[in-house]
């Protein structure tokens, strides 16, 4: 394995009244954090939002997907690429995962379970046996078993990676081999201060029968909350070397997961409260003996009517500099993309060094990263 680095993403952002993350009672998730509840997204909601956030900047073919119809979409791309019929496509496919010991669903093409694999990977898989379609349709189930089983399929599932599967990794519990250690780790977002739940008592009027009724139509309650919120992820550059097997693949699976993590958002409720917007900072701290969360800057809750964000990003600066100096940490590359006004950036800029635009932002961490590979 490459030698160790890991990325440090640090990320303050505001986020307006919504509801971007549901608990089982339909309200925003919360946590009690520094004797307070706070707002808090979790880190499966804001994985999957960044995960979609890749089909943005790469081919969805090039990517993964996350289902229970393997089985059926493996059965319909082998119908894309031969003549055989829905049937015989559907014992093919059956058969080809059957030796993987993948158990099947209760619907006609589903597993037992989501899996997280490739699109790419499944075409490799329809490679195996595409020229030999018409013939292995011809087979009785047991032969047709036997035939599926000399084949690699596993071995295609473990090689030929996206990089999706390579951040996030991929867990089947019961088939080890084709588990992926994940590279990336996200942490669950938690607001800067102490939040309280809202409601949104809300009416809707039959257009068609205003003279008739005067009340409303529906009557609804959405529980929703507004807050500042820190996140963080990091992402271990080796691991990622390791999944994907090349050095370049992995500063470009780097440098996709930091842009889309910045710039996702859960899309809970989206329609009715329209959250979408941008982090007020962005740092990035490159290191070389451990991920490092910073959490704990806001474990006394931010309390101000003079600017929530502003002070956020000034007390995770603080904690920063705190933090390094009694440490001893020597980070190799610190960055900081953020909408700070001047005379407000002072600490940050001590922190994380000089404002840049988040192009140049992401350029220079690819540069830093480049360089300390090699010299690994």
């Amino acid at each position: 394995m490459a030698q160790r680095l890991y990325i440090d993403v640090h990320i303050i952002q505001t986020v307006p009244p919504a509801n971007l993350n549901r608990d089982d009672q339909g309200n925003p998730k919360e946590a009690l954090f520094g004797g307070v509840r706070r707002s808090r997204v979790s880190s499966q909601a804001w994985k999957r939002a960044t995960r979609k956030a890749f089909a943005e900047h790469v081919p969805a073919e090039d990517l993964a997907t996350r289902t229970k119809r393997i089985a059926a979409e493996l059965s319909k791309r082998l119908q894309a690429r031969t003549e055989i019929d829905d049937e015989n496509a559907a014992r093919i496919a059956n058969a080809l995962l059957a030796p993987l010991g993948i158990s099947a669903g209760k619907k006609a093409g589903d597993t037992a379970y989501l899996l997280f694999f490739g699109r790419r990977q499944l075409e490799d898989i329809v490679d195996l046996v595409a020229d030999d379609a018409a013939d292995l349709a011809t087979l009785d189930d047991e032969a047709l078993a036997k035939q599926a089983k000399e084949l690699p399929v596993e071995e295609k599932f473990r090689t030929g990676h996206p990089k999706d599967v390579a951040l996030f990794g991929r867990m089947v519990a019961d088939i080890p081999s084709l588990n992926v250690d994940a590279a990336t780790q996200v942490a669950h977002a938690l607001s800067t201060h102490a939040v309280e739940l809202e409601n949104d008592y809300y009416t809707a009027v039959d257009d068609e029968n205003e003279k008739e009724e005067t009340g409303a139509g529906m009557i609804g309650n959405i529980g929703f909350n507004s807050a500042t919120l820190y996140r963080y992820a990091t992402v271990g550059l080796h691991q990622l070397i390791d999944n994907l097997t090349e050095t370049e693949a992995a500063l470009d699976a780097v440098d996709l997961f930091v842009r889309s993590f910045a710039q996702s958002m859960p899309t809970g409720y989206a329609n009715s409260f329209a959250p979408r917007t941008r982090p007020s900072l962005v740092a990035v701290v490159v290191r070389e003996d451990q991920p490092v969360n910073l959490v704990s800057a806001f474990e006394r809750p931010i309390a101000t009517v003079n600017g929530i964000a502003t002070a956020s990003a000034d007390r995770l600066a603080q904690e920063f500099i705190t933090a390094a100096r009694q440490w001893g940490d020597t980070p190799l590359h610190t960055a900081v993309c953020h909408t700070l006004a001047d005379k407000e950036s002072a600490t940050v800029d001590e922190a994380f060094g000089e404002n840049r635009t988040f192009a140049d932002f992401l350029a220079g961490l690819r540069a830093t990263l480049a360089v300390n590979v090699k010299q690994g």
